[in-house]
């Protein structure tokens, strides 16, 4: 998405709006009295209707769909997706296996789509306008998810999505796990970004917080602003509330208060402060881009 003048612009998003009160509320707080620019809303988790309400009371607060297609619940009832959830309507989490159901099955990519449907026509019933498009877990990656995503957001308004390509250098604090992660979706993400770009649909350059999910604190973020490369990029964090047990239980390790603590830093609202760097949403870095995906 990048304009090619070496400009940087910057989004900060914080990812599962409506997994849990506690998230919403931080959500809330770091927008209005911090440095959160966007979240990505879940359609079917606990709370999302606490999350939608706060949305509307959040103009400053870009809002996107995250599809949640792993690790998670359905929009539609169990009845319908009976090869892809289970009893209680909700999504599995092992993923290669799942994958490779969407590519030799059919049947379950038949359903697949209808709940990809489903969850985009449930975003367009909050009235909330469209800022972006990502998956749980970046399940996007998967070549069919991202096919299909494309094919139904049309008729949805989809403009802008997020690539998860994490710069080297950042992915190398998470260590050699960190690094091999970062070579194994390269191929995935060449190939991502050849397919929006075909599609006419704008993304980042860029995502921090892939290797760090959970411990993006003060001191991740300022590395970041540190290092900012030019073009559009991305923050992700999972802020919440303290005083409150795991939010779920795989984020039993995260370290939600200290991401929150992050977007309220005055350490890192000074950083931001600096000439040279834009901050939004992704439908206000499509105007810094002049609306080209790159």
């Amino acid at each position: 998405m990048s304009d090619g003048a070496g400009a940087r612009f910057l989004i900060i998003t914080a990812d599962d709006f409506g997994l849990h009160p506690a998230l919403n509320e931080a959500v809330q707080c770091a927008a209005e009295g911090g440095v959160l620019s966007a979240a990505s809303l879940m359609m079917a988790a606990p709370a999302t209707a606490d999350a939608v309400r706060r949305a509307r009371a959040l103009p400053q607060l870009q809002v996107g769909l995250h599809l949640v297609l792993a690790d998670g619940r359905a929009v539609l009832p169990p009845s319908e997706l009976p090869d892809l959830v289970d009893r209680e309507g909700r999504f599995g989490t092992r993923m290669f296996s799942a994958g490779m159901r969407f590519f030799l099955m059919p049947r379950v990519r038949r359903q697949l789509a209808a709940e990809i449907r489903a969850q985009f026509q449930a975003f367009a019933d909050t009235g909330l306008s469209l800022d972006h498009v990502n998956a749980h877990k970046h399940f996007h990656l998967h070549p069919t998810l991202l096919d299909m995503i494309l094919s139904i957001g049309r008729d949805f308004g989809l403009r802008s999505m997020r690539v998860p390509r994490e710069p080297w250098w950042f992915a190398a604090r998470a260590g050699a796990a960190g690094v091999a992660s970062a070579a194994l979706l390269a191929p995935w993400i060449s190939r991502m970004r050849r397919r929006l770009r075909e599609a006419g649909i704008a993304c980042n350059d860029q995502l921090f917080g892939i290797g760090s999910t959970g411990g993006m604190d003060e001191s991740a973020v300022l590395a970041i602003l540190q290092r900012l490369p030019a073009g559009v990029s991305e923050i992700y964090l999972h802020p919440a509330m303290p005083g409150h047990g795991p939010i779920s239980a795989p984020m039993a390790a995260y370290r939600h208060a200290d991401e929150l603590a992050a977007l309220l830093s005055a350490r890192v609202r000074a950083a931001l402060s600096r000439p040279g760097i834009s901050r939004g949403g992704y439908a206000a870095a499509r105007v810094a881009a002049h609306l080209g995906p790159r």
